[in-house]
């Protein structure tokens, strides 16, 4: 039997709404910028050496991820809105597809922010990032590149604004 469209968006909705919550995560140690030597895919050029001296929102996602897709336009006004103060969102792709879907996936949302491949540590939880338990997950670096934020599921535009708000102003 198969289910209904009702059922269908009501599992949609329901999987949407228990992301909204927010949970902190452990952010281990240094070594975060490091990780993110990443090669970048996408319209957005990426350097790693642009990173230094920025916060940076750093984000984890995949393409077949709902609720990641959902955050795409509170990142985006992040970026708009934050990155002339000194401010990145860099997204890394968790899809083990990787280049072959996240490459159309930046094209097609026009992403005003780097979409990075994720590396084989990253991807087996060995990064300084740590295991990555859930999609998204996101971290905020400070300028000194520690993470002093991080969170699992979506937040909402004025909670993560106000972090990468605090994050600015150190």
């Amino acid at each position: 039997m198969r289910p209904s469209r009702r059922a269908l968006a009501w599992a949609l909705v329901l999987g949407l709404a228990a992301c909204r919550t927010t949970k902190a995560v452990e952010a281990p140690g240094e070594g975060f910028l490091g990780a993110l030597e990443l090669p970048g895919v996408g319209p957005v050029r990426y350097s790693p050496a642009e990173l230094s001296g920025q916060v940076v929102l750093v984000t984890f996602f995949a393409t077949w991820c709902f609720p990641c897709v959902a955050e795409i336009p509170t990142l985006q006004a992040l970026q708009r809105d934050y990155g002339p103060r000194g401010f990145r969102v860099v997204a890394v792709g968790m899809d083990l597809d990787g280049k072959r879907v996240l490459a159309p996936f930046a094209e097609h949302y026009e992403l005003n922010y780097p979409v990075l491949l994720a590396s084989e540590s990253i991807i087996a939880g060995q990064s300084a990032f740590g295991p990555i338990r859930s999609m998204p997950m996101a971290v905020i670096l400070d300028r000194q590149g520690r993470a002093v934020s991080a969170w699992q599921g979506v937040a909402s535009h004025e909670d993560v604004a106000k972090e990468v708000e605090k994050a600015l102003g150190k």
